[in-house]
């Protein structure tokens, strides 16, 4: 199986970590290493670095092939804009194609921590037999709920259709995105509902022919630029033809409007977390709600359930912090309440055109 690891998004909730040149999959958040590269070591045990291809933006291309010295230099798919992840998809996928249509895809993303490794693993490879054996068309890997999570995506399942390696494959009904709360907590309560965590098994041709039947226009482009895949004139084709694909996600293009049939939901506890945001970040690393999540040079006073992370040798004091994130950076210290963790992109957008443009 090949597995195809995305990492071309800017991350502005992790502002002012993940910048528009320097974004969260590239930074060291949690432990010493970069989320990308945490993402090939939790793989490369069953899987290979050989196996796995990195897909971003061409103007990741220095700091990519810098941190991940293991992939082979061919294995990089380098997006000349940003497209959103419905052409990203299609490319890695139609250029995968042209290598062998009916070999299992993993698609995965680099910027979440995963802390049952094994599980995650094993899970990955149950998904790879069942495509091989022609038993499924598309397989969704997912997280059991842990709580009625709104920011996300949520996956309602049927009845269990078949058992494989000690793992439960379900039905697949339909995707919910960023339920109100009320509806989450109805989710949560159902027990036929799991978190959507983007990442899925299937194989070329299966996504190829929805492309086709779903969004022929993009299908058009992206078998353009496939047909001219390894010959010189790759890199102007793409440079002509993908910039000019429409602008959507993978869910409205083909997920929204796939036929259940041959499609089926693993959840496990994989110990998932979407560290994308300073809040999903905290919830990650706590251990009860109301302890405080650090990192740097610190020192708090009467505080609890805030994030404090301090990049920098300055000392950071915070007294009385309650329900906060404090992110100390060379240039720039943000401050403000777990809850208004969602203005921030706003607040980043808005240094465009400004003296502290640099800063975004």
């Amino acid at each position: 199986m090949r597995i195809v690891i995305f990492a071309g998004g800017v991350g502005t909730r992790l502002w002012p970590l993940s910048r528009k040149n320097t974004p969260k999959q590239f930074s060291s958040i949690i432990g010493g290493s970069s989320t990308i590269q945490q993402t090939i070591k939790r793989l490369e045990p069953t899987f290979g670095a050989s196996q796995m291809y990195v897909a971003t933006g061409k103007r990741f291309k220095d700091i990519v092939i810098e941190q991940l010295p293991e992939i082979p230099n061919n294995n990089f798919i380098f997006e000349p804009e940003m497209r959103d992840v419905g052409p990203a998809i299609g490319l890695a996928t139609y250029l995968l194609g042209t290598k062998d249509l009916d070999e299992p895809i993993a698609i995965l993303w680099s910027d979440h921590m995963v802390k049952n490794d094994a599980a995650f693993r094993t899970t990955l490879q149950t998904a790879e037999n069942i495509i091989k054996q022609k038993k499924a068309n598309f397989i969704f890997i997912a997280q059991n709920p842990r709580f009625a999570n709104q920011n996300m995506g949520w996956i309602h399942h049927g009845e269990t259709a078949m058992e494989e390696n000690g793992l439960q494959l379900y039905t697949f009904k339909r995707l919910k995105y960023r339920p109100k709360l009320t509806e989450a907590e109805d989710f949560l309560e159902s027990k036929q509902y799991v978190w959507n965590l983007g990442y899925f098994v299937t194989t070329p041709r299966f996504l190829i022919e929805n492309f086709q039947k779903l969004a022929p226009e993009m299908a058009e482009g992206l078998q353009k630029i496939a047909d001219s895949y390894k010959s010189s004139s790759y890199e102007q084709t793409l440079m002509d033809i993908y910039p000019t694909l429409e602008k959507i996600s993978f869910d409205d293009a083909i997920l929204e409007r796939l036929d259940p049939k041959g499609v089926y939901v693993i959840s496990q506890d994989l110990g998932w977390s979407d560290i994308g945001a300073w809040e999903s970040l905290k919830e990650a690393l706590q251990q009860t709600k109301t302890e405080n999540v650090t990192k740097g040079n610190l020192l708090l006073k009467d505080s609890q359930d805030s994030l404090v992370f301090n990049f920098t040798p300055q000392l950071v004091v915070g007294i009385d912090l309650d329900d906060m994130i404090v992110v100390n950076t060379e240039d720039v210290i943000l401050i403000c309440p777990k809850t208004s963790v969602p203005k921030i992109k706003k607040v980043v957008e808005s240094l465009s055109g400004t003296d502290h443009e640099h800063l975004a």
